[in-house]
């Protein structure tokens, strides 16, 4: 009879934890397990890329990519690679070292901008609006991992900055822009869903990084079950709600439809690139000169 033998997590003895609050073995199983989900989640948006019309792959490629960083970063830390030690600076934890786990920070840099892109897509926002939305991510990551980094209490500084930003960021995705102009384009029960959704998870952000790499009132294994939930909650199952709601939605309406031409309107089931095709001049027929322009 065959044995069936468990296996064990080594890689902690591969990559020994450094630091006095540090990941356990435990911790690190369950990063494996969130990293299984990332890989995949990314498996799945991949092959569905291929059962996708042409020009209506835009999601498909946005949270491909966000999952597939997810899935290294996370890797990563399950493997106790990317971090690096940190004197904390609470009156609980004086005089101890703590894991920084930057390789966390790097997967919010992709994923956030992520989720604010495909949301602004849906709800049609100016260019302008979704650049502004993304850079007001990058500076409460950003500011957050200053602050993670910082040995005094000082820290609180970055971390007010940060969530200020995400006040910001909130107001304009979920209240104002967003909204407005999900309105305009009949999307708002869609994006009012996944906005409300992403929003909620938002709050709680700041809620788990004070009592983790900001506080140290929580070791590294609860921190990373209380990021790691949310990470899941917000990416994989938000791509997969974005796409299961994407099936009625009507891309040229929403001038998301993109081909070889960029992003264009489609007429009629009709890409601009066939119709061109079909009227394009044969070889060698004369091809009749510009008019001349007249000037004042």
């Amino acid at each position: 009879m065959a044995v069936i033998q468990v296996r064990t997590n080594d890689a902690l003895n591969i990559n020994p934890p450094e630091g006095d609050q540090h990941l356990s073995v435990h911790g690190s199983d369950w990063l494996w397990a969130v990293t299984a989900i990332y890989i995949v989640s990314f498996l799945a948006f991949f092959g569905l890329s291929f059962a996708a019309r042409a020009g209506e792959r835009v999601f498909h490629y946005i949270y491909g990519i966000a999952l597939l960083v997810g899935s290294v970063t996370y890797y990563a830390m399950a493997s106790d690679l990317g971090f690096s030690v940190i004197a904390t600076s609470t009156d609980l934890g004086n005089g101890l070292t703590r894991q920084i786990f930057f390789a966390h920070y790097i997967n919010w840099v992709v994923s956030f901008p992520a989720v604010i892109l495909s949301l602004g897509l849906l709800s049609g926002l100016p260019w302008a609006t979704l650049a502004y939305q993304v850079f007001l991510s990058w500076f409460w990551i950003l500011t957050y991992i200053a602050g993670a980094y910082t040995t005094t209490h000082y820290k609180w500084g970055f971390f007010a900055f940060g969530t200020v930003a995400w006040i910001f960021l909130a107001a304009s995705q979920w209240l104002l822009d967003g909204r407005r102009s999900a309105v305009r384009v009949g999307a708002a029960r869609d994006h009012t869903i996944l906005s409300g959704w992403l929003n909620l998870l938002w709050l709680l952000y700041p809620i788990a990084w004070g009592l983790s790499d900001g506080g140290n009132k929580i070791g590294e294994t609860p921190s990373f079950i209380f990021f790691g939930i949310l990470d899941v909650l917000m990416l994989p199952v938000l791509a997969f709600a974005t796409l299961f709601l994407s099936r009625n939605w009507d891309y040229n309406k929403l001038n998301i439809a993109f081909t070889q031409y960029g992003r264009v309107a489609v007429s009629g089931g009709n890409y601009p690139e066939k119709e061109q095709a079909g009227a394009a001049v044969p070889a060698g027929a004369p091809v009749a000169a510009p008019e001349p322009v007249v000037t004042a």
